[in-house]
């Protein structure tokens, strides 16, 4: 509630940093800083070490995955080894960072770059996050807002899972549409109140040509339709835009088709400045990431 309405960042606009393929593939954080953006930077949990690498310390980082082990690896895990990688290679196998490749190496430099700047950083901490993230972030010092994602509709199901957490905790309920990157779109716009709101990194998608296997959902997929039946599985997508094919899996291109809905119903403007991926479509304008910085420039 701390957070609502909170003087951060200069101006109406928010700059939301999401960790999607185009994020290690266009100069993101050094337009930001070429430019002299004094915006509000909202970025995800996996944003969050991009944006530090960089020069850029987030307004707002935001986390809300309850993955016991893989989300605490955004903060770096004081716990990781070598036993917890040979069971679970999902980063290292995915379409991002290629620091990656060595993973012990790479969680080394999160734990020290978020160990340096962590009294510096607001997290909205999600109450179903983990145990191991939740100590990770009051460890490193992190200044925490609590928030409760909506489970269901309130209205709708007055006795539901949200009702049940509001009575257990009191703090605010937000629409988080499935996913940490919409949860900073709604945090920049619902709770800074920001009229603008761009969006980078938002692919919800993968570049034409990407092995399905360094995808999110790969496991689950090779098991619902098999090795050689994935073609059914994803959904590709052409964008117009940018005059290139992209594709989805279907939890993806759902969290597309609701944010697109949801834009549709708050009361500022959001600009997809991702300049790729699949979020397109009325009421989100679909733009240059340097258009949206031009026109957010103080005016002299």
């Amino acid at each position: 509630k701390a957070l609502r309405g909170a003087p951060i960042g200069k101006g109406d606009s928010a700059v939301v940093i999401a960790a999607g393929p185009s994020l290690h593939r266009k100069p993101y954080a050094k337009r930001i800083k070429e430019t002299g953006y004094e915006g509000a930077i909202v970025t995800t949990d996996s944003g969050l070490v991009y944006c530090l690498r960089n020069g850029i310390v987030p307004d707002l980082v935001v986390t809300i995955d309850p993955h016991a082990r893989r989300i605490v690896r955004w903060f770096g895990d004081p716990e990781l080894n070598e036993h917890h990688l040979a069971a679970d290679d999902y980063f290292k196998r995915q379409d991002m960072d290629q620091a990656f490749a060595d993973e012990l190496a790479y969680n080394r430099e999160v734990l020290a770059l978020i160990d340096e700047y962590g009294s510096r950083i607001r997290i909205a901490l999600s109450t179903v996050s983990s145990r191991e993230v939740v100590e990770r972030v009051i460890g490193a010092g992190m200044q925490v807002y609590w928030w409760n994602p909506m489970l269901d509709d309130m209205q709708d199901v007055p006795d539901g899972g949200t009702a049940e957490l509001l009575a257990l905790n009191g703090f605010p309920c937000i629409n988080a549409c499935g996913n940490v990157g919409a949860a900073c779109w709604m945090m920049a716009g619902e709770v800074l109140q920001k009229q603008h709101v761009a969006l980078v990194g938002m692919d919800m998608s993968y570049y034409d040509g990407t092995p399905y296997r360094n995808t999110q959902y790969y496991d689950v997929a090779v098991k619902i339709f098999g090795e050689d039946g994935l073609d059914d599985f994803f959904i590709r997508t052409y964008n117009p835009h940018v005059q290139a094919w992209f594709f989805s899996d279907p939890a993806y291109y759902w969290y597309r088709t609701a944010l697109l809905e949801m834009a549709g119903e708050v009361d500022f403007s959001t600009y997809n400045c991702t300049e790729g991926g699949v979020l397109f479509g009325d009421p989100i304008q679909f733009i240059p990431f340097d258009d949206f910085l031009a026109a957010q420039a103080p005016r002299r």
